[in-house]
């Protein structure tokens, strides 16, 4: 049975001009990719923009991957935290929840639980889309793409202890602000049930 051929061997046969370890390549990291763009941006089509920008430099100038330096998807998230950053400076992009989370609670009766969790997912990301981008990129690469540190923070060209200090930071924040929105729903509720007793 043969093995698959690693990602930096994909790197290096797709430079010498195989377009099938291109696709390859495509299929394994595209999701990592879009992943990483969407939370960064919480935009589905600048994700999409994104994503194909990051392959297309790949095509370009993928001679740049130093295998030393770091995986490839750590290249690939690399390329992307720079197109996403300057898009965001570009557009000056102001993202709007309701468009960046689809609401998936059912319309049934019984459904208050599915809404709560819902609502507390809908706060997460919107804590963490209103995060400054330095943490944001932080709590992206280690919490949802599940990266290493030692990744993360060739992503990001900083030191791991830079990276641990804006994680621990970053989540500091996302704590307070979860908090601070439970607070205010617990007293909007409060007030809304005193509404239908008055």
């Amino acid at each position: 049975m043969a093995t698959q051929p690693t990602d930096s061997e994909l790197v290096q046969t797709m430079l010498g001009g195989d377009k099938e370890a291109f696709a390859e390549l495509y299929r394994r990291r595209q999701r990592d990719v879009y992943r990483f763009a969407l939370h960064m941006t919480g935009t589905p089509d600048l994700a999409e923009d994104v994503t194909q920008e990051v392959f297309m430099v790949l095509m370009r100038k993928g001679n740049e991957y130093d295998q030393l330096k770091g995986s490839v998807n750590a290249f690939l998230l690399g390329i992307a935290r720079n197109y996403v950053l300057r898009r965001l400076r570009q557009e000056r992009f102001f993202v709007s929840i309701d468009d960046a989370v689809g609401d998936t609670a059912s319309g049934e009766a019984g459904a208050s639980e599915t809404l709560t969790r819902t609502e507390a997912i809908q706060n997460m990301h919107k804590a963490i889309l209103n995060l400054p981008a330095h943490y944001r990129e932080a709590v992206v690469l280690c919490d949802l793409q599940e990266l290493s540190y030692a990744d993360a923070a060739a992503v990001l060209g900083c030191a791991i202890g830079t990276l641990r200090s804006r994680l621990h930071r970053a989540r500091t924040i996302l704590i307070e602000r979860v908090r601070t929105s439970a607070d205010e729903g617990t007293t909007k509720k409060e007030l809304e049930s005193t509404r239908c007793f008055a």
